[in-house]
């Protein structure tokens, strides 16, 4: 099996050639549902005002279609011409947000967990970064960690039944961990904390956040679910034991979910690179938001080995959709994990530090940052800094 490093780079050299050659980069747009149609677009409009100079392959965008809404509308969430667009159009895309019911609605199924599943979209990667977070004990601390959820099953295979019993209805959920997806995430895991050594290193001590040597987090419960988790941290740890350069390069601890989530919120500090199963991952990553400000801040990028869908960590947030004042940085930050996971770090790296110009700043900001400003003039402001 490919590690999860060759994966990564097999990716950026499907399409690195592009970059160099002036060829076009063609990336799906899948706004969906809510302030999806908001901050795609921005996004969008950060893509196309990227220089020349640091991104040579000329940006085309296919507009797709998927969602709750599409569902309502249509009877289908994920609609097959939107698969087939992906597969034989598209070097990579992003995905906005999707509004699924809390209840069960018959026929329906959430479609980012379709295309997860569909394109074998095997991880979720979610860096969460900030100059100087404030924690739960009131310290502020400066933050690197990077959360490798594990992307296709566990609760998410979505195996529920209801039934009805001498005391009344009760509910079964089938949870699926797998030594092949295990593993797959324990690989991505790994590779990356390498990956960001070497990155660190290059920077220089004087920009690094994370100062020790790199080191992985498997989340679990197995002292609960000793089958299912215990055959994840099992399969994780194999990895770390059966690959040289990880276990020279890489230290390896466990945290249970529940004392990860109190340390996460007590030390954020600690932690480089944390690998977890689906939900656990879902959860983890989604509290981490908190730590630097806003969920409209905090990008994800669904990674395969042959396929990239860049989403913003936030839900479709409905009461502020179509008003123009949601965040956008998440999915500008998406857009920017898009290209540097199809070759173009240099675009990337131009995107991550406009962003970075506008949030130092503090004067464009939107409300869930403590701002007044539109989504719009957020985009706007950032393509300034390119």
């Amino acid at each position: 099996m490919q590690s999860a490093l060759r994966s990564v780079q097999a990716v950026a050299r499907r399409t690195a050639s592009t970059a160099t050659a002036g060829k076009r980069l063609t990336i799906g747009l899948i706004p969906a549902d809510g302030i999806g149609r908001e901050v795609i677009p921005a996004a969008r409009q950060v893509l196309e005002a990227l220089p020349s100079s640091v991104l040579a392959a000329r940006v085309g965008f296919v507009d797709l279609e998927a969602g709750f809404e599409h569902f309502q509308k249509h009877g289908e969430a994920l609609p097959e011409e939107t698969l087939v667009a992906l597969r034989s159009d598209c070097d990579g895309a992003l995905f906005g947000a999707v509004s699924s019911p809390s209840h069960k609605v018959a026929g329906y199924s959430s479609p980012i967990v379709g295309l997860r599943k569909k394109l074998d979209l095997y991880a979720n990667v979610r860096p969460v970064v900030s100059g100087a977070a404030a924690t739960a004990s009131g310290a502020r601390r400066a933050i690197d960690m990077l959360i490798i959820r594990e992307n296709t099953e566990c609760l998410y295979v979505k195996d529920e039944q209801l039934h009805e019993g001498p005391d009344g209805k009760y509910a079964v959920a089938k949870r699926r961990i797998s030594e092949r997806a295990s593993r797959r995430a324990g690989e991505m895991a790994f590779a990356m904390a390498l990956q960001r050594d070497g990155m660190r290193r290059l920077a220089g001590d004087a920009d690094r956040t994370w100062k020790g040597r790199p080191k992985v987090t498997i989340v679990h419960k197995s002292n609960v679910l000793s089958v299912t988790d215990g055959l994840w941290r099992e399969t994780v740890r194999s990895v770390h034991a059966g690959n040289s350069a990880y276990h020279a390069g890489v230290d390896v601890e466990e945290q249970l979910v529940d004392s990860m989530v109190y340390r996460m919120f007590r030390e954020p500090d600690a932690f480089d690179v944390v690998v977890a199963p689906n939900m656990y991952g879902d959860i983890i990553s989604d509290g981490a938001a908190a730590l630097v400000g806003s969920l409209g801040l905090v990008p994800s990028a669904n990674v395969g080995d042959n396929f990239v869908v860049g989403e913003p960590v936030h839900g479709s947030a409905p009461d502020i959709a179509g008003r123009n004042i949601a965040n956008p940085i998440a999915a500008i930050r998406s857009a920017a994990m898009l290209l540097e996971r199809t070759g173009h770090a240099a675009a990337a790296l131009a995107i991550y530090r406009a962003v970075d110009c506008v949030l130092a700043a503090g004067n464009v900001r939107t409300p869930d940052l403590g701002g007044s400003s539109r989504t719009s003039e957020v985009a706007d402001e950032v393509c300034k800094h390119l």
